[in-house]
């Protein structure tokens, strides 16, 4: 009997330990379930905008190869996050330590850290407006890149001159002087600069072969000695109507072999090979400096274009004005109408000759 009872009592016992095990296993995953819950709730209050709403948009740039923490520190820093420990967390969850793209960013006090990880992410940046006026010369344009923040001006010189990426745009030459087109372009900042080069020039011959068609059959050759008379053209017309007649002119003269006597590019060379303020009018002396550029000097056209020429100046230089005309000077300033003439004696001589105000 007293055998039985031992066994009854391990039967007895038994199922009370298996409840209280269900009993502690339940608990525990209960536990662990409000732990989960109360990380979810925590993660989700500190990726919540810091600000209620009262500030304004920001403007908040990374930089090209800065890290993420560096990048979490500085937003938290500004009040853009409540925590550089949460956004780098998401960051190692989602593995976009590598992830992060350089440019400006435009961030909304609204916009929890989550929002702004996957905006920096996806790269949709602040694109900056440029203008590149007609006539810029290739330095004018990397000031005014660096200037908006798209690429520095050292970089985009050097890009400007990257001999396979010519080769790749199919340019007949040392540079891209020329085919810079001027137009209001769209870029984010801190841009690669062979990048913004490639946009440019494929706008040159994409405007080019739109408005021109007849381009496109020429050589690269034969199409970068147009575009050094456009460049002229370009610093010389003031009225639109009169860029044709001035390229008529420009190919009479080499026609004969008489030199192109450009006042363009005499102020070329005291502006941009010289480094001197554009001059008001041009002297004697001036006409004789030293230069491949000075088309008073040196028959033919000019090494390299002057500066980056519009439509109106490409159209003139592919398709210039037949005439008999040598010669045009200044008659009006206040208008910029040109007078045109055959001869010298028509050509009514200044004391000083007019150049073109940028």
């Amino acid at each position: 009997m007293k055998h039985k009872s031992s066994r009854s009592a391990k039967k007895n016992r038994a199922p009370g330990f298996l409840h209280k095990l269900v009993v502690m296993v339940s608990a525990f995953f209960v536990f662990l379930v409000f732990l989960v819950i109360a990380a979810f709730a925590g993660l989700w209050i500190m990726d919540r905008p810091p600000s209620a709403g009262t500030k304004k948009d920001s403007l908040f740039t990374i930089s090209r190869g800065e890290a993420g923490l560096a990048v979490a520190r500085r937003l938290l820093e500004q009040e853009f996050i409540r925590s550089d420990l949460v956004f780098r967390s998401l960051m190692k969850l989602k593995n976009y330590d590598d992830a992060l793209k350089a440019g400006n960013y435009r961030i909304s006090p609204l916009m929890a850290g989550s929002e702004i990880l996957e905006m920096f992410v996806s790269g949709k940046q602040i694109l900056e407006s440029i203008r590149i006026p007609e006539g810029t010369g290739t330095g004018r344009v990397a000031a005014i890149l660096e200037a908006a923040g798209v690429t520095s001006s050292s970089a985009f010189l050097a890009a400007s001159k990257d001999v396979s990426l010519l080769k790749e745009l199919g340019i007949e030459s040392d540079s891209a002087d020329g085919y810079l087109f001027p137009e209001t372009y769209f870029f984010a900042g801190d841009s690669d600069a062979k990048s913004v080069i490639r946009v440019m020039v494929r706008t040159f011959f994409t405007r080019l072969e739109a408005e021109i068609p007849e381009s496109s059959s020429m050589s690269a050759k034969e199409l970068f000695d147009k575009v050094i008379l456009a460049s002229i053209i370009e610093r010389e017309y003031q009225l639109p109507e009169e860029a044709a007649r001035m390229a008529g002119v420009f190919y009479n003269r080499l026609r004969i072999g008489m030199p192109l006597q450009s006042c363009a590019t005499v102020v070329f060379v005291i502006t941009e090979k010289l480094g001197k303020p554009h001059p008001v009018r041009l002297f004697d002396r001036d006409l004789q400096i030293d230069s491949a550029y000075n088309s008073y000097l040196h028959k033919g056209l000019p090494p390299s274009p002057i500066c980056n020429p519009g439509l109106v100046a490409l159209k003139a230089a592919l398709r210039p004005e037949a005439t008999k005309f040598l010669y045009f000077r200044l008659i009006d300033g206040s208008v910029g109408k040109h007078y045109f003439s055959e001869t010298l004696d028509g050509h009514i001589k200044a004391a000083a000759l007019i150049v073109k105000q940028r």
